[in-house]
């Protein structure tokens, strides 16, 4: 209890701290986007409509302070203002409309990577000093260094462009009704797999590398050893004693990697223009669009802050040394 009280307290400061930098960042930023706006309509407009803007974007000239606590009464009541990009649309409906392809995408390809990387890491560390031991490891490795963008422009030149296998970009195509049809989810799995096997290849390889550098490692365990003395089957052997035991690391990797899988997703969907998180994202910042910068920044910082209190639970449930207090705290 004590364990999961002391979680609980750290993932509400960082929530805190990620509200309060996300507060502050935009006001250091100079310029006033109710004056850029109203200089478009080049004077047209009456002057008093300068002010309406400010109000209607959320600007005030109240004290700081009291901008803080408006800021995150309207955070926590879902209030965070229109878009300058996408005047007048709530940036909440934005989100809403971005965040189900972010999830997806990155949440599918994510846990395809976490399953077949551990489950390769098992196998070559049980046959290590095998031919897949000698080159899986290191293929996957020079894919993992090649940078997002990188490997998902080629893939776009060469399976996209080239060969005219896959579409080019977008979430799906322009010539389907979106709703619960078979044309639709074709188009829409198609348009995916590029996106997903570069958020794949950039992440398999530290699952593969670490499952199989913790395999090895409890394979030398003296009750690994004295199991197989005994006659233990190598299928059990392998799963239910070092397998299962080695899989620890794994989750606590999981929680660390959900910040570079973030911000790989933000990658890859702009070279895709797929309309995700990510990519509102990357609009944001071009047109200098505050209210959906902010929104996206705390989107993705709160997702990974659940992924790491969803972990730290976890692992209250596979590692019993967490609940008696001889875990790591």
């Amino acid at each position: 209890m004590r364990y999961l009280t002391q979680k609980l307290v750290f993932f509400v400061v960082c929530l805190w701290a990620a509200l309060t930098i996300n507060f502050i960042l935009p006001r250091m930023l100079p310029g006033n986007p109710a004056l850029a706006m109203f200089a478009k309509f080049q004077g047209q407009l009456n002057p008093n409509a300068l002010h309406a803007l400010e109000l209607e974007f959320g600007f005030s000239h109240q004290p700081m302070y009291l901008q803080y606590l408006t800021y995150l009464k309207n955070m926590v009541t879902l209030h965070w203002g229109l878009s300058y990009t996408y005047y007048p649309t709530p940036v909440t409906t934005i989100i809403a409309h971005s965040l189900p392809w972010t999830i997806g995408l990155v949440g599918i390809a994510t846990l395809i990577a976490v399953l077949v990387g551990t489950t390769l890491g098992i196998y070559i560390a049980w046959r290590r000093g095998g031919f897949l031991d000698g080159t899986l490891p290191v293929t996957t490795m020079f894919l993992q260094a090649m940078p997002y963008f990188w490997t998902g422009t080629i893939l776009l030149f060469l399976f996209a462009f080239v060969w005219h296998w896959f579409p080019l970009g977008h979430a799906y195509s322009t010539t389907v009704t979106p709703g619960w049809n078979g044309a639709f989810v074709r188009s829409v799995l198609g348009h995916a797999i590029l996106p997903g096997i570069t958020i794949f290849l950039g992440s398999v390889s530290g699952w593969i590398v670490g499952m199989r550098n913790n395999m090895i490692f409890t394979l030398g365990e003296d009750y690994v050893v004295f199991a197989e003395a005994k006659g233990v089957s190598p299928w059990r052997l392998m799963t239910s004693y070092a397998a299962r035991n080695a899989l620890l690391p794994q989750v606590t990797s999981f929680a660390l990697a959900m910040g570079l899988i973030v911000s790989g997703s933000i990658l890859t969907e702009e070279v895709f223009s797929y309309p995700g998180i990510g990519f509102q994202l990357t609009n944001g910042v071009l047109s200098q669009d505050l209210p959906l910068i902010q929104s996206a920044f705390l989107i993705i910082a709160v997702a990974v802050l659940v992924v790491n209190l969803i972990v730290d639970v976890l692992y209250v449930r596979l590692d019993p040394r967490v609940r008696t207090g001889g875990g790591v705290q």
